[in-house]
């Protein structure tokens, strides 16, 4: 555990700063993530130092395809996500800090613990050139990551998000000189439905989409094409527009829904759907396009 970075203070409640829900947290009560709580005026990150997760993966699989192509990448994560996709892949540890009933004490004992220190010296030691924070937000961990990255950066090694984009320019700010590539899921482009599939609001994902590039943090872009969510042609046009818009250089991921978490009852993408998305992308101009789980 350890006290966050980014709050504000507002009488007995805390207003939290790291991602764009800016949660207004009630004492000994915790944020949308369930990993950060006011803890007597304080608050705390919960899960620091808390490994769930701890795998040597490809690279191509964060997915990057055109960052140290061909390279492994020491991957991490804790428990927690600020983000409710009813579709998630990794629900069993990305939700499982939702539930209100389970006090801080359980929360902050999930998983095995490991200091920065050692993930950085883990990554070393299997010839990984990079440490990637991925499988759950890494927003949400904030504090462990940016220790972790600053660490890495010292010791010659690259570091990666794999990210919902859902942060604040505060978090952004504060990544930005240890941060060298991201993936970031764009999960469509209605304002409605990301609300309603995901909990988020569009806006601030478009914002730091372009703001990233801006920064010239290596930058690739993932969507994940869910059938009755995000597959028809006006959403999937004007992601490829507006990506196009920002650079045509952006590779974007066109990846296939399987049936997960709270959609089991949907069917896997179509092939056919997937290639529409890519014709769209070509027709939008951009030059890297790549499908994925076909």
């Amino acid at each position: 555990m350890k006290e966050c970075f980014l709050y504000k203070k507002e009488g007995d409640y805390i207003s939290c700063q790291t991602c764009n829900h800016r949660c207004r947290i009630a004492p000994f009560k915790r944020g949308i993530c369930g990993v950060r709580e006011n803890q007597k005026g304080k608050l705390y990150l919960l899960v620091y130092g808390r490994v769930i997760a701890e795998n040597i993966d490809p690279i191509e699989k964060k997915p990057l395809y055109h960052f140290l192509p061909g390279t492994k990448s020491l991957s991490i994560a804790t428990v927690g996500c600020n983000l409710r996709c009813l579709w998630c892949q990794n629900s069993d540890i990305s939700q499982c800090t939702k539930d209100e009933t389970s006090r801080s004490e359980i929360v902050n004992q999930i998983g095995i613990e490991m200091e920065p220190a050692q993930i950085v010296e883990d990554a070393l030691k299997n010839h990984c050139p990079s440490i990637s924070y991925t499988y759950t937000e890494p927003t949400i961990f904030l504090e462990f990551a940016l220790d972790t990255m600053k660490l890495a950066q010292k010791a010659g090694l690259k570091n990666i998000w794999v990210s919902n984009g859902y942060m604040t320019s505060e978090t952004l700010d504060l990544v930005s000189p240890y941060l060298d590539a991201i993936n970031i899921d764009l999960k469509g482009f209605n304002e409605e439905k990301y609300l309603k599939f995901t909990s988020a609001k569009l806006q601030p994902i478009l914002t730091n989409i372009k703001e990233i590039y801006r920064r010239k943090i290596h930058l690739e872009v993932t969507t994940l094409i869910v059938p009755g969510v995000n597959d028809d042609e006006k959403q999937l046009k004007n992601i490829a527009k507006f990506l196009a818009g920002i650079s045509p250089k952006i590779p974007w991921h066109i990846s296939r829904f399987f049936p997960a978490y709270k959609m089991n009852d949907v069917p896997p993408t179509p092939i056919e759907t997937l290639k529409l998305a890519e014709k769209l992308g070509k027709n939008a101009g951009l030059k890297y396009i790549h499908l994925g789980n076909v």
